[in-house]
């Protein structure tokens, strides 16, 4: 598909977006968009922790936990990274709000098909679609976020916004334990399910608020539109503003060819290509390959099932408070060297976990322990990744690379890596599942030494001086 061109303007919507005092307005953004983590975060907990009861005759369901450790894992997944290209591709042509609307009301209704599961192959087919509306949420909602916080808030809120995901793990985890031991086996599960419908509707009627993106407008031929909202933004934050600094002059299109975003990602930033590949595979090998598979773990080297949301809870925990704890350096201290640390960081905590492991030197306890601490290193370096894809890349392509990379390095991970390590744990072999854990680790390593090498200084610079847009015939920094 060619590019439809419809004029040229020069703009300071940019700079005016990134000189905003944090308000009440941004707590709304943050809220309404933000939310998201949380929802998936409740999903794929809850199902990691009631894989157990969902095997156990009565549940209603013909099913066995490598099942739902695996295949649905793994169909989830799959769904994630589909709905990713698919939605991704439509929101960098028909806008943010249409996309992040229409992804949450398929999450809702796909989320409630499976909460009235009563066979295999639908439960199957309604995780694959959750995970499908999911995806889609990620290249909507980290697109529309980096578009509309300003550059000096945009690392530290993005990474505690992608971690706000083990909010709703925790809150997941701990759920299930009065689900799975007060009500009978084929209701608890559901009931489960249908608290996420319950808490993406309150969510649903947030969202409603939250704006198109400026950016996108003005890059689309709707200029004035642009120029009117970001107006009544600056009403509504209030207070004495100073002079925006910088503009940005573009050629206006109404959309974007295919190829023309394809060739920009291989071609003209094939060293950001690598970086982004390396940081999606590292933690999508982490966490969905491993981590979510720990329910299995746990009932299968210390025969706990019923009671798994408690150890998940504090791993949970730690995952939320290493980005909260850490996100502001990555501001500071900067882009490099802190996600080449946490990746890098958490690798190596994760073999030394490895190695005890295998010794036996482990318990329940004690592994939950260790789990912990590598995974609040790693949380935030897992943030970071998507935080990196959706700033080093023109406007024009941020829903697409955002989609492109979750989707290959998810599939990398994510994909193949719950169905073979949930074969490597359910040997009940020590050694095994060490080997999973020394696989993750290594991989995180080796992303955080491509980081090293290939990362980008982007901390407290305004997206259109990170990359240029496509369209755009001239820039100047804002600072």
């Amino acid at each position: 598909m060619s590019d439809v061109e419809t004029g040229t303007i020069s703009t300071k919507v940019p700079a005016r977006l990134d000189r905003l005092p944090w308000s009440r307005w941004h707590w709304m953004i943050v809220i309404g968009l933000g939310t998201v983590w949380i929802l998936d975060g409740l999903e794929v907990t809850i199902v990691g922790n009631l894989s157990a009861q969902l095997a156990k005759p009565g549940s209603g369901l013909d099913i066995t936990q490598a099942q739902v450790a695996g295949t649905a894992a793994a169909l989830y997944v799959a769904g994630a990274c589909t709905g990713a290209l698919f939605f991704g591709w439509l929101t960098d042509r028909h806008g943010r709000k249409k996309l992040f609307l229409i992804t949450l009301v398929l999450y809702l209704v796909a989320t409630l098909m499976t909460a009235l599961s009563f066979s295999a192959w639908w439960f199957f087919l309604f995780r694959f679609l959750t995970g499908f509306g999911i995806g889609g949420e990620y290249a909507a909602i980290n697109s529309a976020i980096d578009e509309l916080i300003p550059s000096r808030h945009r690392g530290r809120i993005d990474i505690i916004i992608n971690g706000s995901y083990w909010l709703g793990a925790a809150g997941g985890a701990l759920l299930t334990v009065p689900l799975l031991n007060q009500l009978p086996v084929n209701v608890g599960w559901r009931v489960a399910f249908g608290l996420g419908v319950v808490l993406g509707v309150a969510i649903l009627f947030v969202r409603r608020h939250v704006p198109e993106s400026p950016r996108w407008l003005f890059i689309h031929g709707r200029a004035r539109q642009a120029e009117e909202l970001v107006d009544a933004i600056e009403r509504e934050v209030g207070g004495d503003l100073p002079e925006p600094k910088g503009s940005v002059t573009i050629h206006q299109r109404r959309s974007i060819g295919f190829v023309r975003i394809a060739h920009t990602m291989v071609a003209r930033y094939p060293k950001r290509t690598v970086l982004g590949l390396s940081l999606f595979i590292g933690q999508a090998f982490l966490y969905n390959a491993i981590t979510f598979g720990y329910a299995q773990i746990l009932s299968t080297f210390f025969k706990i099932d019923t009671y798994t949301g408690y150890y998940f809870a504090v791993i949970a925990v730690g995952n939320f408070l290493g980005p909260l704890l850490l996100g502001r350096l990555f501001d500071t201290v900067g882009r490099i060297p802190m996600i080449s640390a946490t990746y890098i960081g958490s690798g190596v905590l994760l073999l030394g976990t490895a190695w005890l492991f295998a010794q036996g030197a482990l318990t329940a306890v004690t592994l939950t322990a260790c789990w912990s601490a590598v995974l609040f290193v790693a949380s935030a370096g897992a943030s970071s990744a998507y935080l990196t894809v959706s700033e080093i890349f023109p406007m024009e392509t941020r829903a697409m690379a955002i989609a492109f990379f979750f989707a290959v390095g998810t599939a990398a991970g994510g994909i193949a890596g719950p169905l073979v390590f949930a074969d490597l744990v359910s040997t009940g072999v020590p050694g095994d599942t060490a080997l999973a854990f020394a696989i993750g680790a290594l991989i995180m390593i080796a992303a955080g030494l491509v980081e090293v090498f290939l990362g980008v200084k982007a901390e407290r610079k305004g997206l259109e001086e990170i990359a240029a847009p496509l369209t755009a015939t001239s820039v100047e920094p804002s600072g």
